[in-house]
């Protein structure tokens, strides 16, 4: 069997439209070898997270702000449709609730240490708009959000928030997440929890 392999040149495309192009491409056909182009690290950094879920092998190699992204399906790969009772803690304020910041300021704090308190624990805490500003330099509760990470619960934060908010460079807890992701993770959850 001869097994060609599928090109993307997604040069110049902002995400998610590089993860989202991707996604069409191995979905609308048996995608067995793949190489994509993007021009930025955060399009090659999500494509490469997207192709390793996917059952892929991948290797990147970047020249002159270029990056050239190859996934290999790795042998006996099947991604299963079923859902594995994954709880998601989505984060879209610095506070919780409506009213007074200054207790909803409190009553996140208590959130998101209680996080790790319950069973099963939460698989991924995501920010969006503002609670973006969690995961940044000078949070009040970046402790307890390495404290989560350090346990093994995955801290996303939403690339075009902080990009809005000016904080990618203030970004201390986590990594950088896209809108295909977030929305992944919303669908792959078994139960959303938002403060």
């Amino acid at each position: 069997m001869i097994i060609t392999m599928e090109k993307l040149d997604l040069r110049g495309k902002t995400c998610p439209v590089p993860v989202i192009e991707t996604k069409k491409l191995i979905d609308s056909k048996s995608v067995e070898e793949i190489e994509v182009l993007v021009d930025n690290s955060t399009a090659s950094e999500n494509v490469q997270r997207f192709l390793t879920s996917g059952g892929f092998a991948v290797q990147c190699k970047e020249a002159g702000g270029e990056y050239c992204i190859h996934g290999t399906k790795k042998a006996g790969e099947v991604k299963s449709e079923e859902k594995t009772g994954k709880v998601l803690a989505y984060v879209s304020s610095e506070t919780m609730g409506i009213g007074n910041d200054e207790l909803g300021a409190i009553l996140m704090r208590s959130f998101l240490n209680t996080l790790k308190e319950i069973k099963p624990l939460p698989w991924r805490v995501i920010f969006v708009n503002a609670g973006v500003k969690l995961a940044c330099e000078d949070s009040p509760v970046l402790n307890v959000l390495k404290e989560l990470e350090g346990i093994g619960i995955e801290v996303l934060a939403c690339g075009t928030c902080l990009d809005y908010f000016k904080l990618k460079e203030r970004l201390r807890v986590g990594r950088t997440s896209n809108m295909f992701e977030i929305i992944s993770s919303m669908v792959e959850a078994t139960n959303v929890i938002k403060p």
